[in-house]
Order: C-alpha cells, then sequence, then structure tokens
C-alpha cells in the first residue's frame, strides 16, 4: 500500500525522524517549558471600563506600507482595531498617504516628509512621529528597505533619555535592526521583536552567534526556546519566535510557549496582522510580554477558527482580524464567568427610564 501523504502537503525529508504514528501536532510538549494556555490567557485581558471611550484604549502609530507591500500596513491597522485599541494612525511617505488614505477606512493617515519619491526623510520624519500622540508604534511591516529605513529604525528604538512609548519591530525593521552592530546598547525604548525563524538568524548572526549554532529553529521546540531566552537577554527585550508553537521570551528569562500549530496560517500577511494585535495592547496599556503572550495566543485562536472555515489551506491573512475579536470575546466570557467582573467586556444595562428606576447591570438585575 503507498504510503498515505498528510492532505495538502507534500511529503517531508525529515518525517522518518518522527516516532511511527505520531502525527505532527502530537509531538511531545518539552519537559520544563511553560505552556501559554487559556487561563494564563485569560488572566491577562486588559480591563474594559464601562464608560470608556475611544481615548480610554489608547491610540497606535502604526509606521507601514510602501507600494509593493501596501497590505502589510492595512493588515496591521485591520488587526490593531479588532483587538481593541482606540484609534489607529498609519504613517506613510507624503506621495502614497492619497493612496492609503483611499483604503482605510477606521484608521487615519498621516504623511512623512520624503527626501526622494516614496523615500522617507529621516530627520524630519522623526519630528513628526515624535509631534503625534500616541501609545505605542508598530514599525517595519511592508517599509521599503534602504538606509533611510535603517536610520529611522535606529531612531526610533533610541529612547532620547526620555520614557516613550514601547513599539513592535517586524519585518524590515528586524532586517534594518540585523545590520546594525551593537543596536541593543545604549537606552532604549521597551520593545517587541515579532521575527520569523529566517529573521531571527539574521538578527543572532548580526550579534554574533555563530551561524547554525542555535539549532533547528523551525522543528526543534527546545532549541527554539533556548535560542528566544537567549536573544532576549542579550538585546534586553521581549522576543516572538513565530511559527508552529511560537515562543515568547522576556529579557529576565522568562519564556512560554504557545500550543499553535497550524499550516493554514503559513500564507503571507499573517505576521502582520500579530504585529497590529501585539501593538493595539500596548497601546492599551499592557507591559511588553504580557501584550506579546496574549496578542500571540489571540492570533492562534483566530487560526484556528480560520482553519475550521476553511481548512489547511487558503486561508488569507485578511481573513483573521474578525477572529481576533471573536477570540478576544471569547476570552472575555470565560473571564467574567470566573470573577463577575464585567469591565473584561462590556457592562450590559438596562435602557433608560425617565420615570423609572436608575438603570442597573443586567446580572444584578436577575438577582
Amino acid at each position: 500500500m503507498p504510503e498515505r501523504r498528510a492532505m495538502g502537503f507534500g511529503h517531508r525529508a525529515d518525517a522518518a525522524a518522527q516516532p511511527a504514528g505520531m502525527r505532527e501536532d502530537e509531538r511531545p510538549w518539552p519537559e520544563g517549558i511553560p505552556k501559554l494556555d487559556e487561563d494564563t490567557a485569560v488572566a491577562l485581558l486588559p480591563l474594559r471600563p464601562a464608560r470608556g471611550h475611544k481615548g480610554s484604549f489608547g491610540k497606535l502609530l502604526v509606521i507601514a506600507g510602501s507600494l509593493d507591500y501596501a497590505g502589510a500596513g492595512l493588515l496591521v491597522c485591520r488587526a490593531a482595531a479588532r483587538a481593541g485599541v482606540g484609534l489607529v494612525t498609519l504613517a506613510v511617505p507624503e506621495t502614497l498617504q492619497p493612496l492609503f488614505a483611499a483604503k482605510v477606512v477606521e484608521a487615519t493617515t498621516m504623511a512623512l516628509p520624503e527626501d526622494d519619491v516614496e523615500e522617507i526623510d529621516p530627520e524630519p520624519a522623526l519630528a513628526r512621529i515624535l509631534d503625534h500622540e500616541h501609545d505605542a508604534l508598530v514599525v517595519g511591516p511592508g517599509l521599503r528597505p534602504g538606509l533611510a529605513t535603517a536610520e529611522l529604525v535606529r531612531d526610533l528604538i533610541d529612547s532620547g533619555g526620555e520614557e516613550r512609548p514601547p513599539l513592535v519591530l517586524d519585518a524590515e525593521a528586524l532586517r534594518s535592526l540585523a545590520s546594525m552592530d551593537g543596536w541593543w546598547d545604549g537606552e532604549r525604548r521597551a520593545a517587541v521583536l515579532t521575527p520569523h525563524a529566517g529573521e531571527f538568524a539574521r538578527l543572532r548572526a548580526g550579534s554574533g552567534v555563530e551561524p547554525g549554532s542555535d539549532g533547528d529553529l523551525v522543528d526543534d521546540d527546545a532549541a527554539r526556546v533556548g535560542a528566544a531566552r537567549d536573544a532576549a537577554a542579550t538585546w534586553h527585550e521581549v522576543v516572538v519566535l513565530k511559527g508552529a508553537r511560537t515562543v515568547i521570551a522576556a529579557p529576565d528569562g522568562e519564556v512560554s510557549m504557545a500550543p499553535f500549530e497550524n499550516p493554514a496560517l503559513a500564507s503571507g500577511g499573517t505576521g502582520d496582522v500579530l504585529a497590529g494585535v501585539i501593538g493595539s495592547l500596548l497601546a492599551q496599556g499592557m507591559d511588553s510580554f504580557a501584550a506579546a503572550r496574549l496578542g500571540v495566543y489571540l492570533h492562534g485562536l483566530a487560526g484556528d477558527g480560520a482553519r475550521e472555515r476553511y481548512g489547511d489551506a487558503g486561508v488569507l491573512a485578511s481573513d483573521l482580524p474578525e477572529g481576533i475579536a471573536i477570540a478576544r470575546r471569547r476570552l472575555t466570557t470565560i473571564a467574567e464567568r470566573q470573577t463577575g467582573d464585567k469591565r473584561l467586556g462590556f457592562r450590559v444595562r438596562e435602557p433608560f427610564r425617565p420615570d423609572g428606576p436608575p438603570p442597573q447591570d443586567a446580572d444584578a438585575a436577575r438577582a
């Protein structure tokens, strides 16, 4: 009888290394590695006051997108909004602002000065960014590669001796960091780095780590955890090493690994969605490690929901943002049942009647 292959996937050369009869999603959990589970995610949920307004839930500034990668910036903004941030602004080179302004609906746009067509002028762009009120930044998805981008990234990670909002660094921002010597030294903003295995390897090589010495960063969970933990300690920032069973590592050595293994997420743009979710949670006031863990979990739940609808192939990154909101609502419902605190979601009130008693919570009315 011919060997049966996983539907929708070609035969892997290393499949023989797995025990007979074991599916990939049944791989043993590495001993001693904390699992990012539902209880952990529920405990991380930020409060959502019933009388809150858009300013209560943070302002996110997104520096992303280019003519060739317009979708990246749009995905970040949509995912951030679905994750609960109050206001999103997308900053792009000024010649591209009309294009992006026509595409975004809930987000606003901001023009960044250029020194050439689609080429950001770092110094005046930085001044405009710092002058814009925001609680967190997402930098990198879809940005045009080049020296100007690298200079802007270098300027943005520098705290300038002040307490500046945290940021998420992804895609082109990570490639820029990989080209800089000692970028992790000195006074810097709090940041969450979100590399996939290839970007992580380039960052490690730029930090003086011998290529290949971290081991298998795709299939070896223990190696992934060890490398991410060491990188977070070296760079003094939170590291999210993406992939099956995404690893989240903090500078103090704390680490967590998500349980999700989902081939449906292996398509362009899903990482942009994750960057937007983490940035949204940072803007809502969460610390870097908490925002990274909750963001990864929400992203994983949304991915599982999309896989249930569409299967292992054919899921688009644009399918995920709505699932982020649904995933957060699921966790909120669990949290409300456990704590009775409706501030985790939204307080449901009886309709106001001018001639009646003051409005009260529906739960209290039923009690």
